[in-house]
């Protein structure tokens, strides 16, 4: 079950750098990868964007409740390995990945 972005989420922000010529054998391997991180625990959304400026440069924007629910839970599962699997050989050099949590401003 999904719940909505709230302010205590976590937002994991990849960014992807897949060799132009596989661009689109990457969108249509990412279809695929997208059920396996959608059915994990703790998983919000994510939305997959492609830069208009740079050939073969993505975004990948993940929301989870939790930090832990990536690092641990995702990154340590069986799903993970198939993720890797489907998306790790497409990048070059592999991802920077970052978690992001919300400011909260005072009154």
């Amino acid at each position: 079950m999904n719940i909505s972005i709230g302010p205590e989420t976590i937002l994991e922000v990849a960014i992807l750098n897949v060799r132009p010529e596989e661009s689109h054998a990457f969108e249509l391997a990412f279809m695929q990868a997208q059920s396996i991180i959608s059915s994990m625990q703790g998983y919000v959304s994510h939305e997959l964007r492609r830069c208009i400026e740079v050939s073969g440069k993505y975004i990948l924007l993940v929301y989870w409740q939790t930090l832990e629910d990536h690092t641990e839970g995702f990154r340590q599962s069986s799903n993970y390995q198939e993720w890797k699997k489907l998306l790790h050989h497409f990048s070059e050099p592999f991802p920077i990945v970052e978690h992001y949590e919300n400011i909260k401003f005072f009154d």
